[in-house]
């Protein structure tokens, strides 16, 4: 385990609605997530959870709101920056589907993952991190991304994002296409990468029974607006919008 400062990182959404063209899919959307915790974004597919994603990294405007990141007590309106200058304070995605190189070696594209300046200073060693929590990823770091398994593939994708030194990771449907034991793996995976390098984590997720896992608390989104927000993991579990219509319970 590596021994390092424990350094603030927050994230703070009010008021956001966007939407492509006249289709709106967010509509004043508030979602918190405070430093070091997990907070899960539930959902099933085509309730907006990707769009919001989109907005926290500038690939999309909101047409009205505020997304705000907190970094060592510095505030930064996210909504007036380019994707590079929110990558370039630590902010990374994992996005659905791992998007890798899939003609590239497991050590290629972890090294396209150090695109920032820091991380490009810390290359070496967020490597050796890497590898240390993923050690398949190192036994594999010749192979090409491509000739792995889903959830190989993910967890390269999930290395990817730690090679540029995050300080508040954002995972899209990181379940998507694997198998349920590799679900929990890779989910398990997720906790240990948040509570080993001390990261702040935001996950979009429809598999309700294993985000909850590992959240701190969540907010459950339907139709584009956030229908329970759950102070706690208990709380979610425990919640009937939940039960009924996700867990089938």
């Amino acid at each position: 385990m590596w021994s390092e400062p424990i350094l603030a990182s927050s994230l703070y959404i009010e008021g956001l609605s966007a939407g492509y063209g006249a289709v709106r899919v967010l509509e004043d959307v508030s979602i918190m997530v405070e430093s070091g915790q997990t907070v899960a974004l539930l959902g099933t597919n085509g309730n907006g959870k990707s769009t919001l994603m989109k907005c926290v990294m500038g690939l999309l405007r909101p047409s009205a709101g505020t997304v705000v990141a907190e970094i060592d007590g510095k505030r930064h309106d996210l909504t007036k920056l380019t994707t590079e200058e929110i990558v370039d304070l630590g902010i990374a995605l994992v996005p659905e589907g791992r998007r890798l190189f899939p003609k590239l070696t497991v050590e290629e594209n972890l090294h396209l993952g150090a695109y920032r300046k820091l991380a490009r200073v810390e290359l070496e060693r967020n490597l050796a991190r890497s590898f240390e929590i993923f050690p398949v990823l190192h036994e594999r770091r010749r192979q090409l991304a491509g000739s792995m398994s889903g959830g190989e593939q993910q967890m390269l994708a999930l290395a990817r994002a730690l090679m540029s030194a995050p300080r508040i990771l954002l995972i899209d449907e990181p379940s998507v296409g694997l198998a349920p034991l590799l679900v929990s793996r890779v989910v398990d995976k997720i906790k240990e990468l948040q509570r080993d390098y001390h990261v702040t984590v935001l996950m979009a997720e429809q598999n309700f029974a294993q985000a909850i896992r590992i959240a701190d608390r969540g907010y459950v989104i339907v139709h584009g607006k956030i229908a329970f927000a759950g102070k706690s993991a208990q709380e979610l579990d425990n919640n009937e919008l939940i039960r009924k219509f996700y867990l089938g319970l």
